[in-house]
């Protein structure tokens, strides 16, 4: 069967647009639609089938490599319920049996459809700059092929003969004793044809991959790294992994990890960064510059007395990340603001009075009198062992130590 049927059906060529291909169907669906024509159900049944295929870029692709049988063995390449019951209705009749000879639902007298190889997962580092400009990145690829001089059949035709160790079945079957009356049956993968079922004499074997079918290659990758990509997204590349005899070849899977940025985290589309402020900056007003993933250099500002508290946080609009698939659409850049308090004693008490004079005033306080009113101090935490206690704590540490209590005191230091 010819892999252009379906392209016959819709009467458009092999290398048709996507374009000319829809603008054909709805030509032939138009004429051919049971409510015009009645007798025409069968013809409808086939343009859509075959229009529901070449309309899909992954079933297109699928039969233009393998056909209606590839259709069939995958699935339809996900083409959903009911697409193997149509496959066999529509073209059961047009090529002489069920699935045009194909030997009914098992396909060629019950042969199972090609297995598809494993899928190879490469992890490629990116910058949070890469994800927010894109970037393309090339990726050597070493992987094995089809060896070409023999066409995959390991050596010379005819050459290749059954396995005699494991009879074809490509595993060993083995018995071991456990007891009387007792034995394991033990399967291994054969060690003569390697799981394969047959074999080549040396002298046959082809001189470029000497028996083994495949040969090594190496090939480069362009990986196209799109803006607004996030970490752990994963970049596929159809039939690009190992290829072997009789088995369609798996994915390379290409997986994207950010690297920790100096400044920025992202949540989703936002960004989030950390800035000190001095509390003078925090009460009258500052200006400071920040870097963008992009090299541009922001001018954030604040007015004098639009007062910054500490763990505020003020947004940016439309500098976040963009959008993966929209880059012109981006999310916040959101600043996070930690405030530096002065050191102590950092001016004069009669400095003090005058900001005082400048600051809201103090909230008034009710002191209460007598006897029972005592003033204490406040000093630094100092986080100590018990040996440095004095005086009259030293008989209480002597006590605790009998007790074992050996442990880290807190206490406060000496002023």
């Amino acid at each position: 069967m010819a892999e252009t049927t379906l392209y016959e059906v819709l009467g458009v060529s092999k290398t048709a647009s996507d374009g000319e291909i829809k603008k054909s169907y709805y030509k032939l669906a138009k004429e051919f639609h049971p409510d015009k024509n009645p007798q025409a159900e069968d013809k409808f049944k086939e343009i859509s089938f075959a229009y529901e295929v070449l309309s899909n870029p992954e079933k297109r692709e699928t039969y233009d490599r393998f056909g209606l049988q590839g259709l069939k063995e995958g699935g339809g390449a996900g083409g959903g319920p009911g697409f193997s019951d149509m496959f066999g209705d529509l073209f059961g009749g047009m090529f002489g049996g069920p699935f045009g000879g194909m030997g009914g639902m098992g396909g060629m007298g019950g042969r199972r459809g090609r297995r598809k190889g494993e899928d190879t997962l490469h992890p490629l580092r990116v910058t949070l700059e890469d994800l927010y400009n894109g970037k393309t990145s090339k990726l050597q690829l070493s992987k094995t092929v089809i060896c070409t001089k023999c066409n995959g059949s390991g050596g010379k035709e005819g050459a290749m003969h059954r396995c005699r160790t494991c009879n074809g079945r490509g595993v060993k079957v083995t018995l071991r004793q456990l007891g009387p009356g007792m034995v394991q049956q033990m399967q291994s993968v054969c060690p003569d044809c390697h799981g394969e079922g047959e074999v080549i004499n040396e002298k046959d074997k082809c001189k470029d991959c000497k028996g083994k079918k495949v040969v090594n290659q190496t090939k480069i990758l362009e990986v196209n790294v799109d803006k607004g990509m996030r970490d752990n997204q994963k970049i596929t590349f159809r039939w690009e992994g190992d290829q072997l005899p009789d088995m369609e070849p798996g994915d390379v899977i290409i997986v994207l990890k950010q690297q920790e940025h100096e400044l920025y985290t992202r949540d989703g589309d936002n960004l989030y960064c950390t800035y000190n402020l001095s509390l003078t900056e925090a009460l009258c007003g500052f200006q400071f510059t920040l870097k963008h993933l992009d090299g541009r250099d922001l001018l954030v500002k604040s007015p004098p007395g639009d007062v910054i508290h500490p763990g505020a946080v003020k947004c940016i609009k439309g500098e976040g990340m963009p959008t993966y698939k929209s880059p012109f659409d981006k999310g916040e850049l959101l600043v996070k603001f930690d405030i530096t308090f002065p050191p102590q004693n950092f001016a004069p008490e009669h400095k003090l009075q005058k900001l005082e004079k400048l600051l809201p005033p103090r909230p008034k306080v009710e002191i209460p009198t007598g006897e029972d009113v005592e003033e204490v101090s406040l000093v630094e935490l100092d986080d100590t062992r018990g040996s440095g206690h004095h005086g009259g704590n030293e008989a209480y540490n002597e006590d605790s130590d009998d007790e074992g209590g050996h442990g880290p005191r807190v206490q406060c230091a000496h002023q």
